[in-house]
């Protein structure tokens, strides 16, 4: 059963632009995707989009479906009633190349800030030995398709631009999180995820979490442990004096 939906899709570049109302067929079973495609193929073939797998694995189709961040492989047309209104804008927190497309390069910048995994140097490969309950902790991580739409959601940096140089971002605190927590990982990674990746930024409000499409419960999971790590760290008294007396922190 098909039927007449009406979208307002975004257009335009990094010198401004305007949403732009169609009227469009929709078919049972279909998802955004599928509407900004037919777009693409009966009335506006220049209709920017960045996709790839079609099966909510790439990460590559990360938009704003009435005002909140989505893939739009997975979010489908059922989800909306018939009359409704369906805006499809860019993610807000980046720069647009053009229509829905936006430029995310903020986000490898940050991936590259981070030391990679760092195991003991008289460990050979081969030799990497985990209890199971090790491994299914950071497993939770591992699941991350890099869509960024916590990256986009997230305020520190959505509402604040001059932040994006003090602040990695969700989703690569997850990644030092996912690190430290590692029991090969012989790096220290506790004063650089507070000093030179913004932990402190982060005021836990899960708003990254709610719009994670693999369901990564990215703050209670990775960054609330982190930044209790942190504190140990930085602030426990006694932790403090053990550092100052055998010089710890040198």
């Amino acid at each position: 059963m098909s039927y007449k939906a009406s979208f307002r899709v975004w257009r335009g570049d990094a010198d401004g632009g305007a949403l732009q109302d169609f009227t469009v067929e929709v078919n049972e079973g279909e998802v955004v995707l599928d509407i900004i495609h037919r777009l693409q193929a009966t009335q506006a073939a220049d209709l920017a989009v960045r996709w790839n797998c079609k099966a909510g694995k790439c990460g590559s189709c990360s938009a704003e479906i009435n005002g909140r961040p989505r893939l739009l492989c997975m979010t489908r047309m059922s989800t909306f009633t018939e009359d409704e209104v369906i805006t499809v804008t860019p993610m807000r927190t980046f720069p647009v190349i053009r229509d829905l497309v936006t430029d995310v390069s903020f986000n490898y910048t940050k991936a590259r800030e981070i030391p990679s995994f760092t195991p003991p140097a008289d460990l050979k490969p081969g030799e990497y030995r985990m209890q199971q309950v090790d491994v299914e902790r950071s497993q939770e991580f591992r699941k991350c398709i890099e869509c960024f739409l916590c990256q986009n959601t997230c305020h520190v940096v959505r509402d604040h631009e001059e932040n994006k140089e003090a602040f990695a971002g969700p989703r690569y605190l997850m990644r030092i999180a996912e690190l430290e927590m590692h029991p090969l990982d012989v790096a220290d990674r506790r004063d650089a995820a507070q000093d030179e990746h913004g932990l402190g930024y982060c005021n836990i409000t899960k708003c990254c979490s709610e719009v994670c499409p693999e369901g990564i419960h990215i703050t209670d999971n990775a960054l609330i442990p982190m930044k209790e790590r942190v504190a140990d760290r930085k602030y426990d008294p006694i932790v403090w004096l053990g550092n100052k007396l055998f010089r710890r922190d040198k």
